[in-house]
């Protein structure tokens, strides 16, 4: 089945979501999304460096266009290339997916099914009894059987958000939720190696089972030395995206975990790089998703087909007093929460519609032939 070749590609951004709409000389169409945040700067990114070198290229090999782009701006590796690549990538399988009328995790190989979620909380500036407050209200509402929230300051050097914040907020937030609850923590770069394995052994005296991003991210080593020392997952990897820092990485085993996001990597087909260097190495893979644009839901798709998929999706709990940006974005309710579980579409592509409205206040712009 032909999917044609690239005849437009089109783009509605504002600074923090863009979504890109590709269509064929066949008259096929398909929507994804670039990286979230800054994302005026990548649209600019994707017509200058990706458009270009896929207009009239066969929409039908994902990766050969990706390939093609990386060839052709090889003097531009880095995280606004991949982010853009991303929206490609996506948009392709989303185009692919209603050619053929199957949803995007029949594509790779799974079937739409059931995914126990995690709820994942944004917020260090919340108290330790407001944030224990809202996970319990959650769990009791929506069902959700694993919970994660902050320690220590973003990219902190050992420095709390507030002094002692981490002390109070882990036993007070894992007693509220009981033994029965998974409890994951995000350091987020926060800690030295000496400090990470002290708060480590902490939260495992409290029933936590996944440390995450406890070191700087950019330091394997320092990450590593966490690892070998604790018996809980330490997990990492959301912000990497070039292939030979995953390598080394996994190679290393300086996580148990890896974490990588489907739009930071650029797109579906780069991840499953990573999936693929996990499988190898007996590591699963628990991606990174902290919002409810199009990166949860391609996740979502993954995680449905993969053979090494971790415990659950990352599902952010946060509404519009923290991300006013993705609001109204599609249409109807697609992460909708059941028995802490949300569902896999089973339509064409990703089986979610940008909603008009958002598209129609968005900056427009088209690359064509």
């Amino acid at each position: 089945m032909t999917l044609g070749s690239i005849k437009s590609i089109e783009t509605f951004n504002d600074e923090f979501v863009c979504f890109v709409k590709i269509t064929t000389d066949s008259g096929n169409i398909g929507w994804g999304q670039t990286s979230t945040y800054n994302a005026d700067i990548t649209t600019e990114v994707f017509h200058r460096q990706v458009a270009p070198w896929t207009l009239g290229q066969d929409a039908g090999d994902i990766g050969e266009l990706v390939t093609r782009v990386e060839a052709k701006e090889h003097k531009y590796p880095g995280s606004y290339r991949a982010r853009a690549i991303a929206g490609l990538d996506t948009a392709l399988w989303d185009l692919r997916g209603k050619v053929e009328g199957k949803p995007v995790v029949e594509l790779l190989g799974g079937q739409p099914k059931l995914l126990r979620a995690y709820a994942s909380s944004m917020k260090r500036d919340i108290t330790p009894a407001a944030e224990a407050a809202r996970l319990v209200k959650l769990r009791d509402e929506y069902g959700f059987n694993a919970f994660k929230w902050r320690v220590a300051s973003e990219c902190g050097n050992d420095i709390d958000e507030w002094p002692h914040r981490t002390e109070e907020i882990v036993p007070l937030v894992s007693k509220a939720l009981g033994e029965e609850v998974a409890k994951l923590v995000d350091a987020n770069s926060g800690y030295s190696p000496k400090r990470a394995i002290e708060v480590g052994k902490f939260l495992e005296e409290n029933g936590i089972s996944h440390f995450e991003e406890p070191c700087k991210y950019w330091e394997l080593l320092e990450t590593k030395e966490v690892t070998d020392a604790l018996s809980l997952d330490v997990t990492g990897g959301e912000q990497d995206w070039d292939l030979a820092t995953w390598q080394r990485m996994i190679e290393l085993r300086a996580v148990d975990i890896v974490q990588p996001d489907v739009m930071y990597m650029g797109g579906i087909w780069r991840t499953l790089k990573v999936v693929q260097m996990a499988k190898a190495a007996g590591i699963s893979v628990t991606p990174h998703s902290a919002n409810l644009s199009l990166v949860t839901m391609c996740t979502m798709h993954l995680l449905g087909a993969i053979d090494n998929p971790g415990k659950y999706l990352e599902l952010s709990i946060e509404g519009p007093d923290y991300y006013p940006w993705q609001e109204n974005l599609f249409l109807g309710d697609p992460f909708r929460v059941e028995n802490g579980h949300v569902a896999i579409p089973s339509e064409p592509g990703w089986g979610v519609v940008v909603n008009p409205d958002w598209l129609k206040k968005a900056n427009y712009r088209i690359s064509n032939l």
